[in-house]
């Protein structure tokens, strides 16, 4: 499940680091994702990007119950992950 849920991130990644953002996988546990967005952008944008990443994973990993998006601290911006 770990890769098809990897891969339905990095679908999405594109498009969110075309506008100025990025997000990463933490953890993936029962049925439960979690991810941190990181960008300095607009809230407006951070809620848009929890939206895309939201449906790929409903489209792409339907078993999965629950996602968490976690916003990075502001001062993290895209250098700050790994």
């Amino acid at each position: 499940m770990r890769e098809r849920v990897e891969r339905a991130i990095d679908e999405v990644r594109v498009s969110i680091q075309g506008e100025g953002g990025d997000v990463e996988l933490m953890e993936v546990s029962d049925r439960t994702v979690k991810v941190q967005l990181f960008g300095d952008c607009a809230p407006n944008y951070l809620t848009t990007f929890r939206a895309r990443i939201i449906e790929a994973l409903k489209q792409r990993v339907p078993e999965i119950w629950s996602v968490l998006v976690v916003e990075a601290p502001s001062d993290a911006g895209i250098l700050g992950h790994h």
